[in-house]
């Protein structure tokens, strides 16, 4: 396998040739100005366009640089020091498919002509070359969940999908619930249909548009590819679903939950490993027996012994732990959320961390949201799954049965250990976790910790509206 990890910038720039030939693609489809984006340590692209002109120079390390700590809540670098480079990835160009004068292209960073350690891109590029010098090539797919908004004639966000008189405005019968129902399908396909359109366009391979459980909530599915470039599919896809909410006058939201009767958007990730010596074989499925494979009950293993680290990442925010509950009051659609409440793994156990589906032989984390950095997220998982394939991690025999109801003795006698409970603990977790500071290296890891602890305190410390309601008369 060839060097996916670059030592120096000189080894990312593409030859002239491939370079040539990319500017001549992109003129042909009508590209105008290109985004060439860097990924923050919160997994959002930033960029300076450029004119399609500044092609080569953008490809070679001359076009525009970054002092990308000055947008970062607590910068490694300062006012004096260098600036950083991006170079193109040109196996990540994609032309904007709502509109072709656009075309974005990932970049990795480089500071002092080395690879950047605040380069979430790089993160997972590294941990696949360290994957791929074991044998091993991680692939991925995601379950991307979203709801989409307008804003009403008060500039109050309320469901974009939704025909029914606002809360206090007249009356609101019980309706059936949102998920998979047709009539709710149909109204919303004005906008699935740009969807569609849209993704069939990237040829991503996509495979349905689900109406889910939350008035106005979705989830899109495509075909998995390398963990790299599912990546850069999730950053792009964040992208393109706010630009078409935009056209039909609504905003896409990827807070996983945003009101208290809301489903969690969750954004599941699946993945599978193959190996480098004999590619296209799922490793994880025994063509033996034609079950799961030991391999994948290791990675499992793996996952599992850094199931608190995983979750501070994959569920990087406050809001992400109002979803990893049993159930939930005042639900649309009934009580029970199906959301992963205990780090262990069962044969299609929703209520589980991981769970093994019964259609496919990729191992699925239930423990992740829309809020995610992707490379992160991916990093860390291939560097888990790898260390439980190396020291052969047993997790144990599958739960078969709902979390949601265990007694404690139940919960200890399967040796069950809960989620965390809220970012602070979830924080406190990835702190102490040695794989997440090896993967990550020391610099991100402590910047990515106290961004996060940061942002529990200031959330610890306000007061909120629940509890003015709970105790402002109470006592």
């Amino acid at each position: 396998m060839s060097r996916v990890y670059p030592s120096a910038m000189s080894d990312a720039i593409a030859d002239k040739k491939r370079i040539d030939q990319a500017k001549s693609d992109l003129e042909k489809a009508g590209v105008k100005y290109v985004l060439s984006c860097w990924i923050d340590i919160l997994g959002s692209p930033k960029t300076k366009p450029v004119p399609i002109s500044e092609f080569e120079n953008l490809c070679v390390g001359k076009g525009p640089q970054f002092a990308v700590h000055s947008v970062a809540a607590f910068p490694e670098l300062g006012p004096a020091d260098p600036d950083q480079i991006p170079i193109p990835d040109l196996d990540a160009l994609y032309v904007c498919p709502w509109n072709p004068e656009y075309a974005i292209v990932f970049a990795d960073l480089f500071y002092k002509d080395a690879p950047y350690d605040v380069c979430p891109r790089m993160t997972l590029k590294r941990t696949v070359q360290e994957a791929a010098d074991a044998g091993y090539a991680f692939y991925a797919g995601l379950e991307p969940e979203f709801i989409v908004l307008r804003y009403d004639e008060d500039g109050q966000p309320v469901k974009a999908i939704n025909d029914d008189p606002l809360p206090g405005e007249g009356f609101r019968p019980r309706r059936q619930a949102f998920g998979y129902d047709v009539e709710y399908t149909l109204d919303s396909m004005p906008f699935l249909a740009d969807v569609i359109e849209h993704l069939n366009t990237m040829g991503w391979g996509l495979k349905n548009v689900v109406c889910e459980g939350a008035y106005s909530q979705f989830e899109v599915d495509f075909d998995y590819t390398d963990v790299l470039a599912m990546a850069d599919r999730f950053t792009l896809l964040r992208v393109l679903l706010k630009e078409i909410a935009k056209n039909h006058g609504m905003f896409v939201t990827f807070m996983p939950k945003p009101a208290q009767g809301d489903w969690r958007s969750g954004a599941h990730i699946n993945w599978s490993v193959q190996s480098t010596a004999d590619p296209g074989g799922n490793l994880f499925k025994d063509k033996a027996k034609g079950g799961w494979s030991d391999l994948a009950k290791q990675a499992v293993g793996g996952v599992l012994k850094h199931g608190v680290a995983l979750t501070a990442v994959n569920c990087p925010t406050v809001n992400s732990y109002k979803g990893l509950v049993a159930r939930a009051r005042e639900f649309e659609g009934g009580t029970v959320t199906w959301a992963p409440t205990h780090m262990t793994y069962g044969v299609n156990n929703r209520s589980a961390m991981i769970r093994l589906p019964q259609a496919r032989f990729a191992v699925e984390n239930r423990a992740a949201d829309m809020c995610l950095n992707p490379y992160l997220g991916l990093a860390l998982t291939c560097a888990a799954s790898l260390e439980g394939i190396q020291e052969n991690v047993d997790p144990g025999p599958p739960l078969e049965k709902s979390l949601y109801d265990l007694t404690a003795d139940e919960r200890k006698a399967f040796k069950v250990k809960p989620l965390p409970q809220n970012l602070d603990q979830a924080i406190a977790g990835f702190a102490a976790d040695p794989l997440a500071k090896r993967v990550f290296g020391d610099t991100m890891h402590r910047l990515y910790t106290t961004h996060k602890q940061d942002e529990w305190d200031r959330f610890h410390e306000t007061v909120t509206e629940w509890e003015k309601h709970e105790y402002l008369r109470f006592f």
